[in-house]
């Protein structure tokens, strides 16, 4: 059982199946900034938190990335993407002290989902904080894929280097291809890997 005090009433603790506790002033909320100041935000916003004593309030400050898999001149190459440009998620516990820091931090230009100027802003559902943070880490990097069924290729290393073929199946969960290659006069079944081939 959580005792609460009189004066602390508005501090909600549930505890959740299993006996973990929940705190319900925890709430993520999506700020707004100019496109390529999103990590800036996140640094200035950093600052604010610990130079104003925020971090009882302001817990986490995200922008939200996703891993993009290229493959390029015969490489993998895993690049971080930023899932929303323009925006910035915070956790925060929401009351006036809080909003007014966030709010006036260098290079927010305001809450997403104000109802009106002044008022404060409606907080992410849990279902939309669960994929976006899904999104960042615990799946499988997004693949990039410049060939699609049908494009000539070229064979950029291994057995069949510089042969020429058509894409006939793209197997991204292997990230591999069949293409139709021409041995001998006749079209061959080849698999090759994504970094083996490149769009001629």
């Amino acid at each position: 059982m959580e005792h609460v005090n009189a004066d602390e009433s508005e501090t909600t603790v549930v505890t959740a199946p299993g006996g973990s506790k929940k705190d319900e002033r925890r709430k993520w909320f999506v700020i707004h900034t100019y496109s390529g100041y999103e990590n800036k935000v996140k640094a200035n916003l950093e600052r604010r938190i610990h130079s104003m004593n925020m971090s009882e309030k302001i817990f986490r400050v995200l922008v939200p990335m996703e891993d993009e898999v290229e493959f390029k001149d015969g490489k993998r190459k895993i690049t971080p993407k930023k899932v929303f440009p323009g925006y910035v998620l915070v956790e925060m516990d929401m009351d006036d002290q809080s909003w007014y820091v966030v709010r006036n931090t260098s290079g927010v230009t305001g809450f997403v989902g104000s109802p009106g100027a002044g008022e404060k802003p409606v907080a992410l559902q849990e279902k939309e904080v669960k994929t976006i943070l899904k999104q960042m880490g615990i799946e499988t990097p997004k693949l990039k894929i410049d060939f699609a069924k049908g494009d000539r290729v070229k064979v950029t290393s291994g057995p069949f280097f510089d042969f020429t073929g058509v894409v006939d199946e793209i197997q991204p969960e292997k990230e591999k291809v069949r293409a139709l290659i021409s041995i001998f006069g006749r079209e061959t079944p080849v698999e090759l890997e994504f970094y083996q081939i490149e769009k001629v």
